[in-house]
């Protein structure tokens, strides 16, 4: 290799290295412990700069208040951009615009907005009648209050509950022409159902960017939870580098590190360029990975108090 053949291939690196761009997603903590770790997790990885992290709302608003005082802690303790998610779910039109006013006021011009997971226990899903229905409705409603950025979710796999992939698909368009600007993938390891599904919105007339969810994993037996329960699939080499490391956990950090790196960079040759990571709570994983990738921390960026 010549010296300009170099030059070039460097070029390269770095332009595909600058060209990442990453967000985090966190949950509200129940316990002191799982508070001492969330807020080590986001002091962590506050200095790689990502371009917002959300915090996300259980089943049926079932953490409202420790979503509230996570976001407000965000706020107030570090320079992030800090993102709830609100869901539609056994709340009322009334007070759902409550909650995105005070947001508002708060600082807060981004949402993530969902209709939510079923309560536990639950099979079907009934909408109040003073609620909004669906996602598409809700979006509907936080135009209403303000100018929100708003990320809708999506499924490259089909949601679990949608009928067919022309029902889903309809249902994310709906979600766009109501206002939605951003949709996020659900996790998913099959980056050709990705691409696929990119062309498809394409084709539809969804418009919007389509950031994929990353969910390093922390936990096989967690990821085959999870993964049940929203109708990802998981490739079988996938599974197959996982056996044997229930008791070894630095190697099976060493093999999730390599397993989302290799996804990460296979959807970079296919011009992907942001990518929302599901992180648990769990920093360092999500660290490393964005290590490799070439995302170092920022001079200047407040950490949040441990």
């Amino acid at each position: 290799m010549n010296v300009t053949d170099l030059k070039n291939r460097l070029a390269e690196q770095s332009a595909q290295i600058s060209s990442v761009n990453v967000s985090f997603e966190f949950f509200p903590p129940k316990t002191p412990k799982m508070e001492s770790i969330l807020w080590d997790s986001i002091e962590n990885l506050a200095p790689l700069n990502p371009g917002f992290v959300s915090v996300t709302y259980g089943a049926d608003g079932s953490t409202r208040d420790r979503t509230h005082r996570v976001v407000r802690r965000i706020l107030t303790e570090t320079d992030l951009v800090a993102v709830p998610h609100l869901t539609c779910i056994d709340a009322s039109r009334e007070e759902i615009q409550g909650i995105a006013k005070g947001y508002f006021d708060l600082g807060i011009r981004h949402i993530v907005a969902l209709r939510g997971d079923l309560p536990a226990g639950t099979t079907e899903y009934r909408p109040r009648k003073d609620g909004y229905a669906y996602a598409s409705d809700l979006v509907t409603g936080l135009r209403e209050v303000a100018d929100f950025e708003i990320s809708v979710a999506a499924y490259p796999e089909v949601h679990p509950e949608a009928p067919s992939q022309r029902f889903d698909l309809d249902n994310l368009k709906r979600k766009v022409d109501a206002g939605a600007t951003r949709a996020i993938t659900q996790f998913f390891f099959y980056n050709d159902a990705f691409l696929r599904f990119c062309d498809l919105c394409a084709a539809n007339g969804i418009d919007v960017p389509i950031v994929p969810g990353i969910l390093p994993i922390t936990r096989f037996p967690r990821l085959v939870q999870f993964a049940k329960a929203c109708g990802a699939a998981i490739p079988p080499q996938i599974s197959q580098q996982f056996e044997g490391l229930e008791n070894d956990p630095d190697t099976h950090q060493l093999v999730a590190a390599s397993v989302a790196i290799d996804q990460v960079r296979r959807l970079q040759q296919h011009g992907v360029e942001n990518f929302h990571f599901y992180t648990l709570n769990r920093s360092r994983l999500t660290y490393a990975i964005c290590h490799i990738l070439g995302i170092r921390p920022q001079q200047g960026i407040a950490h949040a108090s441990a």
